[in-house]
C-alpha cells in the first residue's frame, strides 16, 4: 500500500510565549514557514482548511497554498476542505488548475460542507439551501473535472449554480484530471454521493475511536462497486501532537485543545469539556496525541481499521504556539512517519 502521511492546518490564531493572540497576519506567514518544514522533513501533503471567523487566519486556502507552493518541491498542497456549497465550481476549479500549474503538478481539492456556517451569508445563500447547494455543485465540480481532463468543453443547465454552454476553463490542467476528494462527518448519503461521483472519501473524524468509521468505509467500497465506478482511496483525519514523550505531548496539547473546544462547543451546544474527556479521547478515540512511538501506533491501527490510504492530522488547535507546531511537524516527519510505514510494511 502506498500510504500518504499529510498534515492538516485551519491557521488557528495561536498565542506567543507570554500568552497573547498572534496578528492574523503573522499567523499566515507562520502557517507558511509551517508548510516549508513539512517539505523538508518528508510529510506528503499539507491541506489548508478555509474559515471566514475571528479564531482562524485563513480564508484563502488556495493563496496561502500558493506561497508554500514557491518554496517547496515534493509537497502535496490541497484543501481542508473547500467550503464548495458556498463557493463557485468554476472558480475553485480554476484556482485549483492555477496551484496546479504553479507547484508543477502538486495540486488537490477536498471539497465538503464545512463544519462551520458563516460562509452563506457572507457570499450570499441561505442556509436553507445547504444540502441540495452541495449536492449540485459537486455534480457541477465532477463534470467539470471529467469532461475538461478529456478534452470535452462543458455544458451545464443550473438551478442553484450557474448554466454553461460549451465552457473550457483555463489554465488547463497540464497531466490528467485535477485531483480531488469528497469529506464526509460521518452521514451514510455523502458517503453514497462520493462513491456516486467516483472521488476518493476522506473521513473527517472529530472525536471517537476510528474503528467506529469502518463501515462507512465499507458503505463506500460497496457503493462504488454498485455504481460500476473503479476502486478509489480512503483517506482520515483527525487531531494531534507530537512531542518527545506522551507526558510532554498531553502537557503541551491541553490547554489549547480546551481552548478551542470550549470555544466551538458553547455555540454548538456540546457538554464542557474536561480534562478526564480529554484524556479517555487521547487514550480510545482518533486524537493522535503523545510520543512518535505511541502516535505512529495510533495511526498505524486506525490506517488498517479503514483499509487507508492518507492519513492526515490536523496539526494546529486553537492557541497551540507556532513554536510547538513547528516541533510537532518536524517529529512528526522525521519520526512517526518511517514509523508508521515499518508497522504496516
Amino acid at each position: 500500500m502506498n500510504l500518504e502521511l499529510g498534515i492538516d492546518h485551519f491557521g488557528d490564531v495561536t498565542h506567543d510565549a507570554a500568552g497573547q493572540p498572534l496578528s492574523h497576519a503573522q499567523v499566515v506567514r507562520n502557517v507558511v514557514e509551517e508548510g516549508v518544514l513539512a517539505d523538508a522533513v518528508g510529510v506528503d501533503f499539507i491541506g489548508m482548511g478555509e474559515h471566514h471567523r475571528d479564531d482562524f487566519a485563513v480564508s484563502s486556502p488556495e493563496m496561502v497554498l500558493a506561497a508554500i507552493a514557491a518554496r517547496t518541491n515534493r509537497i502535496r498542497l490541497g484543501s481542508a476542505v473547500t467550503v464548495l456549497s458556498s463557493d463557485d465550481p468554476v472558480r475553485v476549479y480554476e484556482r485549483y488548475a492555477t496551484l496546479d500549474a504553479l507547484s508543477s503538478g502538486r495540486a488537490e481539492v477536498i471539497l465538503g460542507r464545512g463544519s462551520f456556517t458563516e460562509s452563506f451569508p457572507l457570499f450570499g445563500y441561505e442556509l436553507g439551501d445547504y444540502e441540495a447547494l452541495f449536492e449540485e455543485k459537486l455534480a457541477l465540480f465532477a463534470t467539470l473535472r471529467r469532461d475538461l481532463a478529456a478534452g470535452r468543453p462543458v455544458s451545464w443547465q443550473g438551478t442553484h449554480a450557474q448554466s454553461l454552454t460549451d465552457v473550457t476553463l483555463y489554465p488547463p490542467v497540464e497531466h490528467g484530471a485535477l485531483p480531488a476528494w469528497v469529506a464526509v462527518g460521518g452521514s451514510p448519503q455523502s458517503v453514497i454521493r462520493a462513491a456516486h461521483h467516483g472521488l476518493p472519501l476522506m473521513l473527517a473524524i472529530i472525536g471517537g475511536p476510528v474503528e467506529r468509521f469502518a463501515p462507512f468505509a465499507d458503505l463506500y467500497r460497496r457503493a462504488l462497486a454498485e455504481f460500476g465506478q473503479p476502486e478509489q482511496r480512503v483517506g482520515y483525519h483527525s487531531f494531534g501532537h507530537i512531542a518527545e514523550t506522551d507526558e510532554q505531548a498531553i502537557e503541551e496539547f491541553y490547554d489549547a485543545w480546551f481552548a478551542s473546544v470550549s470555544r466551538i462547543g458553547s455555540e454548538r451546544g456540546w457538554s464542557a469539556p474536561t480534562r478526564a474527556s480529554f484524556l479517555h479521547e487521547v487514550e480510545h478515540g482518533s486524537m493522535v496525541v503523545g510520543s512518535p512511538e505511541t502516535a505512529a501506533r495510533k495511526i498505524a491501527a486506525g490506517v488498517k481499521a479503514l483499509g487507508a490510504s492518507r492519513f492526515d492530522v490536523k496539526v494546529s488547535t486553537g492557541p497551540l504556539s507556532h513554536e510547538r507546531i513547528m516541533s510537532s511537524i518536524e517529529l512528526y516527519g522525521t519520526k512517526v512517519a518511517p514509523l508508521v510505514k515499518d508497522m504496516l510494511a
